[in-house]
């Protein structure tokens, strides 16, 4: 088999083995969940903004021109936006959360979501496979805070455990559709090129409007500042990742 497809394949699995993780990490850390949730979501707002400006716009800048690059960043942004309203796709980070009522209508958001992931992975290693490694990473960081709160989300909205659990993975499944998809027409098509600025968008979209607003929901000046360390020590992974992935 394709080794390119052995990575998509791999990559967008360990994405729908998140819905093991989020249950167990939820049912672990339930008391204290809050707490710890926020820290990783600042590393993970750090790592979309560094994966976004640091790797994805330049290497779209690169093949594709600034402003084709500008606007499908905007494009990417603007979808996600249309996402988040209509679909009622919202990252809440709290296991009581009042704008998830419709659990089924999140359940059919999350998985066009991860549909989109999949797409992605699958672009990101039809140009390269350490370019494909880096975005499944990004992608990784941000579900896990994602399908941690989702679990809870589907508990407090009236699921069983065992049902939230296989729904939530049903949801983190088609990831692997949109990567097999992805690889089968984008190899044939020549456009996965024009996935990363779109991804970028998204990426720039999740962070700003809604992993920040929860990192900014924090009142205590000492966890501030701790916030903005793990945001910073996001930023430096991905050029880390730049200087020895390139």
């Amino acid at each position: 088999m394709n080794q390119i497809l052995l990575w998509i394949l791999a990559m967008t699995l360990i994405n729908g083995l998140l819905a093991f993780a989020g249950s167990l990490f939820y049912f672990i850390f339930k008391k204290n969940l809050s707490k710890i949730l926020i820290f990783l979501v600042s590393f993970t707002t750090g790592a979309l903004l560094g994966g976004a400006f640091l790797h994805f716009i330049p290497e779209s800048i690169e093949k594709l021109n600034l402003i084709p690059t500008i606007l499908l960043v905007a494009l990417g942004f603007f979808i996600f936006l249309l996402l988040e309203k209509y679909l009622h796709w919202h990252h809440c980070h709290d296991d009581h959360c009042e704008k998830h009522p419709y659990t089924y209508l999140l359940l059919w958001g999350d998985g066009i979501h991860n549909f989109i992931d999949g797409l992605i992975i699958a672009s990101s290693f039809l140009i390269s496979i350490p370019f494909g490694i880096v975005t499944s990473i990004l992608i990784i960081l941000h579900e896990l805070p994602q399908e941690i709160s989702d679990f809870g989300v589907l508990i407090y909205g009236g699921f069983k455990e065992r049902e939230a659990l296989f729904y939530n993975f049903l949801s983190q499944l088609t990831a692997v559709l949109g990567g097999l998809l992805g690889f089968f027409f984008f190899q044939s098509n020549n456009i996965a090129i024009y996935l990363l600025p779109f991804a970028a968008g998204s990426f720039i979209y999740i962070a700003i409007a809604d992993l920040i607003p929860e990192i900014f929901k924090e009142k205590d000046i000492r966890k501030i500042i701790i916030n903005f360390i793990i945001i910073i020590s996001g930023i430096l992974l991905l050029i880390s990742g730049k200087i020895f992935v390139g």
